[in-house]
């Protein structure tokens, strides 16, 4: 899940909520929409390979 953040910056979320706070873990912080789709992609091979 990307969201954007009120300083104009990209955050990446899990999708699932940590079950010890009840967030979303943070998975990194980007300048670009671009480059949170890219980290995502790249997560999403990693999880499956």
């Amino acid at each position: 899940m990307i969201r954007k953040l009120a300083r104009g910056k990209w955050r990446l979320y899990s999708r699932k909520k940590n079950p010890k706070t009840g967030r979303r873990r943070n998975l990194g912080t980007f300048d670009t929409k671009k480059a949170a789709l890219e980290h995502e992609r790249e997560i999403q091979y990693f999880k499956r390979h």
